[in-house]
C-alpha cells in the first residue's frame, strides 16, 4: 500500500482535490471530517474539550466560535487542544488503514501534515497550491472569516513555498477544474503499482 499524504494551506483547494481522488476510486482519510465528528453532537472529545475550555460546548457538540475565542492569541491553549485531538485522529487513521488494507493506494488528507509531524507516516506527499491572491479571495469569501483570523491561521501553517519544496507532487488549483483533475490522475498513475506488479 502506498500512503499518499495530501496537504495544503487554507484556501488552496485541498478538499476539492481530495474529492477528485475519491472520484477516481482512491480511499481518502479526511482528518478534518474526523475532527468534526469527534467534536460534533455526542462526539468522543466533547467532554474533554469542555473540561479544558469551559462553556465551549453544548447539545450540538463543540461551539467552534466559542472555542476559537478561547484559543485566540493563546498558543499554550492551542497546544492543549491539539494534545486532545491528535491522538484521537491517529486512532481513526489506523482504523481507516486497517479497513482499507487491501488497497494499493490510499490518500491521507491532513491539513497540518508537516506542522503536526504526519509527513513521517506517509510514503509520498502531494501539496495542493494556488496563487496567493486566489487563496486570499477564497478564504476571505468564507462566512465569518476576517483578515486577522486569516493571518492567525497562516501563522500556524508552514508557508506554501516551503510545503511545495518538500512535496513529491504539487497539484495546482488556480486554473480550471479539469486541469486539476488531470493532475490528480497523473499523480495516481505515478504512485500506483503497475498492473499485475
Amino acid at each position: 500500500m502506498i500512503k499518499l499524504g495530501l496537504t495544503g494551506s487554507i484556501g488552496m483547494g485541498k478538499s476539492t482535490v481530495a474529492r477528485m481522488f475519491a472520484d477516481e476510486g482512491v480511499p481518502v482519510f479526511d482528518a478534518d471530517a474526523v475532527v468534526h465528528q469527534l467534536q460534533g453532537p455526542g462526539g468522543a472529545l466533547v467532554a474533554a474539550i469542555e473540561a479544558q475550555f469551559p462553556e465551549t460546548t453544548g447539545a450540538e457538540g463543540v461551539n467552534r466560535t466559542a472555542l476559537r475565542e478561547a484559543l485566540y492569541g493563546n498558543p499554550e491553549a492551542f497546544a492543549r487542544l491539539e494534545a486532545l485531538i491528535h491522538p484521537a485522529v491517529a486512532r481513526a487513521r489506523e482504523a481507516f488503514l486497517d479497513a482499507h488494507s487491501e488497497a494499493s493506494l490510499v490518500v491521507l488528507d491532513v491539513p497540518l501534515l508537516f506542522e503536526a509531524g504526519g509527513w513521517q507516516n506517509v510514503d509520498k506527499i502531494a501539496v495542493v497550491s494556488a496563487p496567493a491572491d486566489v487563496q486570499r479571495a477564497r478564504v476571505l469569501d468564507r462566512p465569518g472569516m476576517t483578515e486577522s483570523r486569516f493571518a492567525e491561521i497562516l501563522a500556524r501553517q508552514l508557508p506554501d513555498a516551503e510545503k511545495r519544496a518538500r512535496a513529491d507532487f504539487v497539484i495546482a488549483t488556480g486554473g480550471r477544474l479539469e486541469e486539476t483533475r488531470d493532475q490528480v490522475r497523473r499523480v495516481i498513475a505515478c504512485v500506483s503499482p503497475p498492473a499485475g506488479g
